[in-house]
C-alpha cells in the first residue's frame, strides 16, 4: 500500500493488514461509546480515511451489526463507503450492498491517465470509468472526487475535465483543489503552481460548466443527492469518529467535546469554540450556517450589514454570496469578531 504524492492524512504503512485485530478495536470503540451516550439514532454511518473498500466484507458487516445491536440505525440511514478504482470489483460491490452500504464516493481525481501517474494513483481512468458504471448499474448512489490545478493546468484544462465528467451521469461529485502540503511528495518537490486568479477563474468555470450544482464549496450534485452525512458535519450536528486518526464533536448533557482518536481522548469546548467551528463548517455551504444563540454571540454583525456582496442573511441563517464563496478564508476571519 502507498500513499498519493500529496496526501497529507494519517496513515500506517502495513504490507500485511491484520483486519480481525482493527475490526475488534473498532468494535470495542463502538461498545465505549454506547455506554457513553446510550442508544441514540443514528441517521448516517461514514467509512472513510484511507481506502476502507481494502478492507474485507465480512468486517465491515461485523462493524456495521455492531453499531446496529448499540445503537438505533435510521431505516433510511445513509452508509457511505470510501473506495478507490482496482479496489471493488462487482463481486465486492454486491457483497457491501448487501450489508447496507447504500453509497460509493470514488477517489477517481482524474480521467487522464496521464495526471495519474503525476498525482500517484494506482489506477487508470478505464478502473475509474467502470467503478462508476457498475456501481451506478446496482443503484447504489454513487459519488465521485476530482482534483485540478495542477502544475501547467489551464482554465481550459478545468472545462475539459468538467465535460468529462457531465457524460458520466453522476449525480454527485467533489471537486477539489490541489493543495501542496509539507512533508508530502509534492511539499518537497518545488512544484511551480497556478496563480490565485487563474486558480479563482478555474473555480468559476466549475461552476458555469458542470452539469450539477454546487451546494458546498467544494461539492456538486443533483438536488437530493446531497451527502446527508457531510451536511450534518457541516451543520454542526454531534457525530463520533471511530478508528485510526478519527475525530469527533460530540454533544453530552448540553457540553461540547472535542473527540480525537480512539475515544479515550476527548476535552471539553467552550461555547464560543464551537460556534466559531460551526461558521467555519456552515459557511462552507450555500445555505450558510444556522443563526443560533451561541453563533449570534460571536458574530461581528456590523460587519456583516457592511458587506452584503459578501454574506447573506435569511430563513435564519447566514451564507456566502457566489463573491464570498470565492473569498471565503477572508469572510471567515472578518466575519467572526
Amino acid at each position: 500500500m502507498s500513499k498519493c504524492n500529496y496526501c497529507a492524512f494519517f496513515s500506517r504503512a502495513c504490507a500485511n493488514p491484520d483486519w480481525e485485530k482493527y475490526t475488534n478495536d473498532i468494535c470495542n470503540e463502538i461498545l465505549v461509546w454506547s455506554a457513553r451516550l446510550g442508544q441514540i439514532d443514528v441517521p448516517t454511518i461514514f467509512f472513510g480515511g484511507g481506502t476502507p473498500s481494502l478492507m474485507p466484507s465480512d468486517c465491515l458487516e461485523r462493524i456495521i451489526k455492531t453499531i446496529s445491536d448499540n445503537f438505533r440505525i435510521v431505516p433510511d440511514a445513509e452508509i457511505t463507503m470510501e473506495s478507490n478504482p482496482a479496489t471493488l470489483d462487482v463481486e465486492k460491490l454486491r457483497a457491501v450492498k448487501s450489508i447496507g452500504v447504500n453509497r460509493i464516493s470514488i477517489g477517481v481525481q482524474s480521467l487522464d491517465d496521464d495526471k495519474l501517474k503525476f498525482l500517484g494513483r494506482k489506477h487508470n481512468a478505464h478502473d475509474a470509468l467502470m467503478l462508476i458504471e457498475n456501481s451506478m448499474k446496482m443503484g447504489l448512489r454513487t459519488s465521485a472526487d476530482f482534483i485540478y490545478g495542477l502544475p501547467e493546468d489551464t482554465v481550459d484544462d478545468v472545462v475539459t475535465m468538467c465535460n468529462q465528467i457531465n457524460k458520466l451521469g453522476l449525480t454527485h461529485c467533489s471537486m477539489y483543489e490541489l493543495t501542496i502540503e509539507a512533508n508530502t511528495p509534492f511539499g518537497r518537490a518545488g512544484l511551480i503552481m497556478p496563480n490565485n486568479d487563474t486558480m479563482a477563474q478555474m473555480y468559476m468555470m466549475i461552476n458555469q460548466t458542470l452539469n450539477l450544482p454546487r451546494y458546498e464549496v467544494s461539492n456538486y450534485c443533483a438536488a437530493g443527492n446531497e451527502c446527508r452525512h457531510n451536511q450534518n458535519v457541516w451543520d454542526g450536528e454531534p457525530y463520533v469518529g471511530i478508528g485510526a486518526g478519527a475525530a469527533g464533536r460530540v454533544l453530552i448533557d448540553g457540553v461540547w467535546y472535542e473527540q480525537m482518536g480512539n475515544g479515550s481522548v476527548w476535552n471539553m469546548l467552550d461555547c464560543d469554540a464551537r460556534a466559531i467551528e460551526k461558521i467555519i463548517t456552515g459557511m462552507r455551504t450555500i445555505r450558510g450556517c444556522r443563526l443560533t444563540d451561541d453563533v449570534k454571540n460571536v458574530i461581528d454583525i456590523n460587519w456583516v450589514n457592511d458587506n452584503p456582496e459578501l454574506v447573506t442573511v435569511h430563513d435564519n441563517r447566514i451564507a456566502p454570496t457566489e463573491r464570498g464563496m470565492i473569498v471565503l478564508d477572508d469572510v471567515i476571519t472578518k466575519l467572526v469578531k
